[in-house]
């Protein structure tokens, strides 16, 4: 999730503060009109001048601008689990902010309208008053932030849930298939030891590779061990080398601590069968440079190849797509994915943070 896109947008946010003015605009004049209260010091004309119509607009323009930015950093604030006083900081700087527009249009008001007031306000009063107003609006933006956060949470909760439903009912149908080419790749092993050791080496490899893609066991939360994607990532090199006979041009790198580090499967290895699908890997000159680092909880993966030449493989690019949506999930705003598409070359980084 990288807030490219505003939680509330623009048009929205004034629809509401258009309308909720209008509403309780027509309320005050109901109520002045048909409600008798003793000692009404407001008449029907009161509303009906031009300072009156004035202060609505720029009250209304105040409302949607300290809406929709206090919205949107409130949920920006909630998505990402902040601590209390990112709040208290915020809260704190917009009341600055609030004070000092309150004060510039009260000093500013009498030159755009003439004020027919006989008692104007104390500085001290206006500060008073609008302290607590700003503190009750941001209370109100803070509540309407945390409630569609909570909203947004249970359909995406949902959203999670029908996905791995269907995916556990994609898993079961294909479980047959899978499970018999198993079987039988440890059964061709075994008979082609005696014959050829590249022969049954190349089967091991293959057989290692679908009881990766099988197994479910080493999964915890959705994620393994990075060490385990690794050793997938390595024997799927290593069958495409069987495949040209050892002549791809590889260079794959480990950087870093990854005993305990965990991840989630499949990410790697769709970054780099785009590489070997897309990719030029028979010139030594430029070979697939495949770099991997984990540091102070962060992990960066970069997958570098030359591209080939003459007619292109066709791609839907929906590998790629999925998996930025599988980081979208479940890292949220903590990863970033870089393509970098030239000429000759293409480079994918990824980036995950917080491990």
């Amino acid at each position: 999730m990288h807030f490219k896109k505003k939680r509330y947008s623009l048009l929205k946010v004034t629809l509401w503060c258009v309308g909720l003015n209008i509403v309780l605009e027509f309320f005050s004049l109901f109520v002045i009109a048909f409600v008798k209260v003793p000692d009404q010091p407001y008449k029907l004309e009161d509303f009906t001048t031009i300072k009156s119509i004035v202060q609505l607009i720029i009250g209304t323009i105040f409302n949607i601008v300290f809406f929709y930015y206090t919205l949107n950093y409130f949920h920006r604030l909630i998505v990402l689990k902040k601590k209390a006083w990112h709040y208290i900081v915020y809260s704190l700087l917009v009341l600055i902010a609030c004070e000092a527009y309150y004060l510039l249009s009260h000093k500013m008001m009498p030159y755009i309208v003439p004020s027919t007031s006989k008692t104007p306000l104390t500085i001290s009063l206006i500060i008073f008053s609008t302290v607590i107003a700003t503190m009750f609006l941001l209370g109100i933006s803070l509540l309407i932030a945390y409630l569609n956060s909570l909203r947004d949470d249970k359909k995406m909760q949902k959203i999670l849930e029908i996905q791995s439903l269907q995916a556990n009912y994609n898993f079961l149908k294909a479980q047959i298939n899978p499970h018999f080419l198993h079987n039988t790749l440890n059964f061709f092993y075994a008979k082609s030891l005696p014959y050829s050791e590249e022969l049954s080496d190349g089967i091991l490899t293959l057989s290692q590779i679908m009881r990766y893609a099988l197994s479910k066991d080493n999964a915890i939360d959705g994620k393994v061990l990075l060490k385990d994607e690794i050793e997938h990532l390595r024997n799927v090199i290593k069958i495409n080398q069987l495949r040209f006979s050892n002549n791809l041009n590889v260079n794959f790198e480990v950087h870093g601590f990854v005993g305990e580090v965990m991840l989630i499967p499949f990410v790697l290895i769709t970054i780099v069968e785009n590489a070997f699908k897309h990719g030029d890997l028979k010139n030594p000159e430029y070979p697939i440079e495949i770099k991997l680092t984990v540091e102070d909880d962060v992990l960066t993966f970069v997958c570098k190849n030359k591209k080939k030449t003459g007619p292109k493989e066709l791609s839907t690019g929906i590998g790629l797509d999925n998996t930025k949506k599988r980081l979208d999930m479940v890292y949220h705003n903590r990863y970033n994915i870089n393509i970098i598409d030239e000429a000759d070359f293409y480079t994918t980084e990824l980036i995950i943070n917080k491990l």
